[in-house]
Parts: C-alpha cells; sequence; structure tokens
C-alpha cells in the first residue's frame, strides 16, 4: 500500500511562519547585539539558516546560523558537535531550532553540550509541534501546531525550493 503524502503548508506560508518565528525572537530579544540561531542537522540546520536571513532582515540583531551535528536515529550513542568553537556560543543567547517536535528526544540530546558552556539563556523553535512528548521539551516559539495519529509521519522540505512546505503521509 503506498502512503499518500498531502500537503499541510505551502512555501508561501512556511516563509510566512519562519517570519512571524524572527519578529517573536526580536521581540523576546529586543536587547541583544547578536543571537546564534543553532540548527539540527538536516531541516533543522536549513530553518536555522532561513531564520537567521530573516531576523536580520528585520532587525538590527546579527543572527549566527550554527549547525548542531547528532544522529536523530541514535542520539543516546552518538555525540552533539557544532560547526563552530564553543568559545563562539559563550554568553550569547542561543535559540536551538528543528523542524519537527515530536517527542523530545532529538532535541532533548541536542541541548546536552549548551549545560556545559556558559550562555546567556537558551530557547527553542520549531516549524511544526505534534504534541507528542516523552521529553520534558517545549518550544517557546512554534510555526504550526498539528495533532496527528502516531503513525503519520510529518515531513519539512526547506532546502528544495520547488517542494518547499510541510507535508503529511
Amino acid at each position: 500500500m503506498e502512503l499518500i503524502e498531502s500537503q499541510i503548508l505551502s512555501q508561501t506560508q512556511v516563509l510566512q511562519k519562519i517570519r512571524r518565528i524572527a519578529f517573536e525572537i526580536y521581540e523576546n530579544n529586543f536587547e541583544e547585539s547578536d543571537i546564534v540561531i543553532a540548527g539540527i542537522r538536516g531541516q533543522g540546520h536549513a530553518f536555522a539558516k532561513l531564520l537567521a536571513s530573516t531576523l536580520k532582515e528585520i532587525s538590527p540583531i546579527e543572527a549566527s546560523a550554527v549547525l548542531i551535528d547528532v544522529d536523530k536515529d541514535v542520539t543516546y550513542e552518538s555525540p552533539v558537535e557544532f560547526d563552530c568553537d564553543e568559545r563562539f556560543l559563550e554568553r550569547k543567547t542561543i535559540i536551538v531550532v528543528d523542524d519537527v517536535l515530536n517527542s523530545g528526544r532529538t532535541l532533548a540530546y541536542s541541548l546536552s553540550p549548551f549545560l556545559s558552556i556558559p550562555v546567556k539563556r537558551i530557547q527553542v523553535a520549531v516549524i511544526v509541534d505534534r504534541n507528542y512528548r516523552r521529553f520534558p521539551i517545549m518550544a517557546d516559539y512554534v510555526g504550526y501546531e498539528l495533532s496527528t495519529t502516531l503513525s503519520e509521519y510529518v515531513s519539512v522540505v526547506l532546502d528544495d525550493e520547488s517542494r518547499m512546505g510541510v507535508y503529511l503521509k
């Protein structure tokens, strides 16, 4: 049996959600001169780059996109690494971003290295929040809340302009 994929959010709608999240981040962090947008490998990092670019457009904040490299399939067995020196993150507000927040496991493990870095504040942003928590992770910024069954799969495409959007299988 073939799974049917339906589009939940179009490219225009996704970009509107990202812009709204950027405004919310600016409103809550207007006193900051620079912010790090740390995106989890894959669509989370694509989201981080789009969010940092939008934040630079709408505010005087210098937003830097950083990659959080973690294996989403075996988060507890793989080290969490950044594509920058950890000293770059010190004493800054960090926005950790991913495409979909489902159980909270990936975000929980991605946050762990920040516990040993003296950061100013950590916030979380996601495009889609599915509300199936097994870990105590809440997003400060949510683009879209979606109630689904556990068997349904939410796919966010941000790095392919011809298919950009949110899909449900």
